[in-house]
């Protein structure tokens, strides 16, 4: 067995997480790092932030691996002043890569929102959103897409799911709200791990008389209750942190990456962060 370069690392990354699964907008990939360069251990995180690349520094990582891309916008400088180039000076200076796998491992099998319904045991959820095929991803045998949807085992009152996920997902200050009927008995379940207040047309489109997600706005709640009452009464809401909606995933994303650098002979340390990073810390 021998230790991956970056560049191997990419081809991991990418067999399992395609970077044409990616929404137009979106940043991901490699964005810094040698490709030529020896990875050891991987640190995996959500978030690059100050205190995860801090982490990576002190535990000798030689990757970083996260959910959330470091630069998302276009910036014109990364001067060592500034937020990014800060962060980017220290991943350089300390012979640190940075890779993040975004919208690609929210839409991919096995992804993002994958790993949040799978807490509810629903297995063989399908893509809310789906990505019509590709060139890249056509030989897929199972759909790719944002957000999933799928049907509980037995009809459960929403507060039931609500206390499911408040016991499984990491305890966080905002907990797990509800909005809508707390009592209403359902089966179908939609989610999408992170901020899924955007997908309320196809949540509805699928039948889901349920729709767990993150960051849900007052006004995009308001007005699809709003219409939910002027129809069937459906879906209820479930609204759960961010952090925590998404971090759940980096355990069966570990585990994928732990199969796939073993198949290709390679050997490599992976690390979880220890940093929450989750900004809310405290209410009222």
């Amino acid at each position: 067995m021998k230790h991956p370069k970056v560049s191997d690392c990419v081809e991991v990354f990418d067999s399992l997480w395609p970077t044409a699964l990616a929404e137009p907008w979106d940043s991901v990939g490699l964005s810094v790092g040698d490709p030529a360069a020896e990875v050891r251990s991987i640190l995996l995180a959500l978030d690059p932030m100050d205190a995860v690349i801090a982490e990576a520094v002190v535990l000798g990582a030689d990757l970083v691996f996260t959910h959330h891309p470091l630069i998302l916008k276009p910036v014109k400088t990364v001067s060592a002043s500034t937020l990014k180039g800060g962060a980017v000076h220290t991943l350089i200076s300390n012979d640190i890569a940075l890779f993040n796998a975004h919208t690609n491992a929210d839409s991919a099998r096995e992804g993002v929102s994958d790993a949040l319904i799978s807490l509810l045991d629903i297995r063989d959820a399908v893509p809310l959103a789906p990505h019509a095929p590709s060139p890249r991803t056509g030989a897929e045998t199972l759909p790719t897409g944002i957000g999933r949807v799928g049907d509980l085992a037995r009809p459960t009152p929403v507060r039931d799911i609500a206390r499911t996920l408040a016991e499984k997902l990491p305890r966080t200050t905002t907990g797990v709200r509800i909005a809508g009927d707390p009592g209403a008995t359902v089966t179908r379940v939609a989610v999408c791990g992170g901020a899924g207040d955007s997908l309320f047309d196809e949540v509805r489109a699928s039948g889901a008389e349920v729709y767990i997600t993150a960051d849900l706005r007052h006004h995009p709640a308001t007005e699809a209750r709003d219409t939910a009452n002027r129809g069937d009464g459906r879906p209820q809401l479930i609204d759960v942190s961010h952090w925590a909606s998404e971090t759940v995933w980096l355990e069966s994303a570990a585990r994928a990456l732990e199969a796939e650098f073993g198949e290709r002979g390679f050997t490599v340390a992976l690390q979880h962060s220890a940093v929450n990073t989750d900004p809310w810390v405290e209410r009222y």
